[in-house]
């Protein structure tokens, strides 16, 4: 069984906004077991609409489009629906009365007639409650196919999926099982690991397959089944990935979910262990303590963090000595374990990262060459750092030393939980 998501709207096709809509609606459809097919992006203009929804009839069993059901004009969706099912808007009354009642409780505005015309739905839709927004959903069919429109707003989407969508979807189709089991790599490229894993995927069962994600410094190896029999599928792909284990057991560091991140691993550890870490940054300018703190439950294991982008800030507030920067210069080893150091002092943290190094386009304070990086690590027995060249891309040295200070602290906090 495959589906296919539409997104609508032009805000996407210039890159004003991100399509997160299609990441969450694919991720549902396939814990329930429906593949998708296809994702596409259009504009709120409605030949383009009809010329999507004709093509992903062709292909799949539900459409699902997402985005064009607001008030203003530009929000064409629900009438090239009509357009295409040859039907014709009429007032949903309760639809009317919600959209009466979310403006009487939470609008200073009076509810216009542009308003009221949410309420119009075509005549044959099933209509889906939004009880967060104006904008219903609308499930209709059409010789054997579903097609479901949902508002744009995310948070509106999701809730509307979640309650209205899949529970209809696993009412009215008989669906296969999908299980996924993902293993993260270190230490190697997608290619040097393909090259070693040939053979184990010619010989993988067709039902199986492996897919490679490759991230900064790591990569992450998805075995996806599909079957009719819960139980025996699980089974089988857990045997196939005791396989790669044996193939890739020296760089294999962790299994985990779909979407969890090195900083979600490193709070779950810290938290267990009852640890604290802070941060120094100076290169990075923040962006390991913002992308550590993104996570719910950071504050758990988090303290906090110092950007000293400047050497006076280095010297005046982090207390990292004026004599050691100008021996060794600011880009160098022995300031990145100052930082730490003092860093582990000031914010009293059990563990302390710290990032100097040259991002470019310019050197800085540092005669280091572009994408020169130190990252330092204070623990309560030592202090250490490692030096890394990551080219002339400021964007790229910035994430691959936020990755690599997180790779740096995963190993210290996991060697330790072992002891």
């Amino acid at each position: 069984m495959t589906a296919e998501i539409i997104t609508i709207g032009d805000e996407i096709l210039i890159g004003q906004i991100v399509d997160s809509n299609s990441a969450f609606i694919a991720k549902e459809l396939n814990l329930i077991g429906i593949s998708v097919y296809q994702i596409t992006s259009v504009q709120d203009e409605k030949e383009h609409i009809l010329d999507a929804l004709r093509d992903a009839s062709k292909r799949a069993d539900i459409v699902i489009l997402t985005g064009g059901l607001g008030p203003t004009k530009d929000d064409v969706t629900k009438y090239t629906f009509c357009e295409y099912f040859q039907d014709k808007l009429e007032l949903n009354e309760n639809v009317l009365a919600h959209v009466e009642e979310l403006f009487a409780k939470y609008k200073k505005t009076p509810i216009s007639d542009l308003n009221r015309e949410q309420a119009m739905v075509p005549s044959r839709a099933t209509v889906l409650h939004n009880r967060y927004g104006t904008a219903p959903g609308m499930w209709m069919e059409k010789e054997g196919k579903v097609y479901i429109s949902l508002p744009g707003v995310p948070y509106e989407m999701k809730n509307l999926m979640e309650e209205e969508v899949i529970p209809r979807l696993r009412e009215k189709f008989h669906r296969p099982f999908i299980y996924h089991k993902t293993i993260l790599t270190r230490g190697e490229g997608e290619s040097a690991i393909a090259n070693k894993l040939a053979a184990f995927e010619d010989r993988l069962p067709k039902h199986i397959k492996l897919a490679y994600l490759p991230g900064l410094g790591s990569v992450r190896l998805r075995l996806s089944g599909k079957g009719e029999h819960e139980e025996e599928l699980i089974s089988s792909v857990e045997k196939q990935a005791e396989g790669l284990y044996e193939l890739l057991g020296d760089i294999i560091a962790d299994e985990q979910e779909e979407d969890e991140k090195i900083a979600v691993q490193i709070s779950k550890l810290l938290t267990s262990q009852e640890k604290f870490l802070s941060a120094a940054e100076s290169c990075t300018g923040g962006a390991l303590a913002a992308q550590f703190t993104t996570h719910p439950g950071a504050s758990s294991c988090f303290k906090g963090g110092m950007v000293s982008y400047a050497t006076q800030v280095k010297v005046e507030n982090l207390n990292v000595p004026k004599d050691l920067i100008e021996k060794h210069s600011v880009v160098s080893a022995e300031v990145a374990e100052a930082m730490a150091k003092n860093a582990r002092k000031y914010f009293k943290t059990d563990y302390a990262l710290s990032t100097t190094g040259n991002a470019g386009p310019t050197k800085g304070d540092s005669d280091a060459e572009v994408g020169t990086v130190y990252i330092g690590l204070a623990t309560p027995e030592k202090v250490i750092s490692q030096k890394f060249i990551f080219g002339n891309s400021r964007d790229q040295v910035v994430k691959q030393t936020v990755q690599k200070a997180f790779e740096m602290i995963l190993k210290e906090i996991t060697s330790e939980g072992r002891k």
